[in-house]
């Protein structure tokens, strides 16, 4: 029984460093080493296309809606409340989105955000 108890100890102290190397996660390029384009590219782009926009949200439409500006041109995205995440911004807050291309036959193109960050 000794020798049973001692071999699992053993075996388990030896398999001890092999689970460390699962503490971590992806090391490598993100969607936020990825540089952001233009409200025109992200328009001009096929349906369901990746972006990442910087600009600011100009003002609220109603229904998760904004109108989103880089400067130069502006398009409605879509921000689920709960991205919000008790964060406050305002039009004067540059801030990068990440989402994806929302072409409709009948409506205006639009993102569908999926993430947002406050630049300083």
């Amino acid at each position: 029984m000794k020798k049973i108890l001692l071999a699992t100890a053993i075996s388990c102290l030896l398999a001890a460093p092999s689970f460390a190397q699962f503490g971590g996660g992806f090391e490598g390029p993100s969607a936020a080493d990825q540089a952001p384009m233009s409200v025109k590219q992200a328009v001009d782009s096929w349906d369901n296309t990746k972006v990442v926009l910087r600009g600011r949200i100009v003002n609220a439409l109603g229904d998760e809606k904004y109108t989103f500006t880089d400067g130069a041109d502006e398009v409605i995205v879509e921000i689920d409340d709960k991205l919000w995440a008790g964060r406050k911004v305002s039009p004067e807050n540059t801030v990068q989105i990440f989402g994806e291309v929302d072409k409709d036959m009948f409506k205006p193109t639009e993102i569908e955000v999926y993430s947002l960050t406050i630049q300083q």
